[in-house]
């Protein structure tokens, strides 16, 4: 009886998360799908893809060995398929107990298991390596877990989605919930999901992480912007891959 009883809360939480999505699973659309065909062929073409260059240097620094330890990514995983490892970031460590991203996961082993420093947020070297690893994902649903101790993570990426800020006084619900498919100037309003990043974007004229495009939307909206891999970064990065629920990995994407 127990395991009914706890069957059926998780079935009404999952209800209630279901009808909690303002945007229905039938309705979810990549960020792609709001480009012209000009940029939606060039994230298609590996050839022409900008963002291969960090992929094939990730490729590279991937068997480089490094740190104290003189050990590659691929000393420990020559043998492991990093297939689908992208589409469940965020995610709980389970040494720390803390929420990392892709990023951060990247860094712990390097600290924890190589004896090598960590690599600085938005760092060709990080870019590149994130890039590779998202790549192995290519195609497969994004499939963020927020059960467990990532709910309370979870529930705070969900309040600061929804939170006003800035002069402008808009969260980022205001634009990617109530007015995707509408144009802004010239540009069209995405629903703003992470499933490409890390991403070339022209405007940048450079790869960036998915916090570099968070960044940049608090400056639009000329709110206070946070330092790379502060908790509420994190916390968001988890409520937008839970929103982004089904979405194939794109990485890397390319972003006017």
């Amino acid at each position: 009886m127990r395991r009914l009883a706890l069957a059926a809360v998780a079935l009404a939480a999952g209800v209630v998360l279901a009808q909690e999505r303002a945007i229905p699973p039938g309705e979810l659309k990549s960020g792609s799908a709001f480009l012209g065909s000009d940029l939606r062929a060039l994230q298609n073409d590996d050839f022409a893809n900008p963002g291969m260059l960090w992929v094939e240097r990730g490729e590279k620094l991937w068997s480089e060995p490094v740190g104290k330890k003189t050990l590659a990514c691929a000393s420990c995983h020559k043998d492991q398929s990093m297939r689908r490892i992208a589409t469940s970031y965020p995610k709980i460590d389970k040494a720390s107990g803390n929420l990392v991203n892709l990023e951060g996961r990247i860094n712990l082993c390097r600290t924890g298991r190589m004896g090598a420093e960590p690599l600085r947020y938005e760092s060709e070297e990080l870019l590149a390596l994130t890039a590779y690893v998202a790549r192995q994902s290519l195609g497969a649903p994004i499939a963020a877990r927020i059960d467990g101790a990532a709910r309370a993570h979870f529930e705070a990426g969900r309040a600061a989605y929804h939170q006003r800020r800035g002069q402008m006084n808009l969260s980022c619900a205001h634009c990617h919930d109530a007015q995707w498919g509408k144009r802004l100037l010239s540009e069209t309003i995405s629903q703003g999901h992470p499933n490409a990043y890390p991403a070339y974007r022209m405007e940048w004229q450079t790869m960036g992480s998915l916090e570099r495009r968070l960044r940049a939307c608090l400056s639009g909206i000329r709110a206070e912007m946070l330092p790379y891999g502060s908790q509420e970064y994190l916390d968001l990065e988890l409520f937008l891959a839970w929103r982004a629920q089904g979405l194939p990995i794109e990485t890397p994407g390319v972003r006017r």
